[in-house]
């Protein structure tokens, strides 16, 4: 026996997360942040992004989110790059 009623999800920084449908990794990062993005990972109002993100622990170049789907059980880590030093 399956269980067709289980919502796809996954973890997003250590949070679960329900998947609404097929979702990119370019679509997750652009609900995370609250901006516009283009196909190629950038934001859509030029200004500068400095995020990297990994699913199951393996790096996703920024020009592959849009064609990353996500799946039910993905473990994804979005991090910010900080200046300093």
């Amino acid at each position: 026996m399956t269980d067709t009623a289980h919502a796809p999800t996954i973890v997003v920084n250590g949070d679960e997360r329900e998947l609404g449908g097929t979702t990119s990794v370019l679509d997750l990062v652009a609900e995370v942040i609250g901006r516009e993005l283009s196909t190629e990972g950038t934001p859509a109002d030029g200004g500068r992004l400095g995020i990297a993100v990994a699913v199951d622990g393996e790096v996703v170049r920024r020009g592959r989110w849009a064609d990353f789907a996500l799946a039910d059980g993905h473990a994804v880590d979005i991090v910010t790059a900080v200046q300093g030093g």
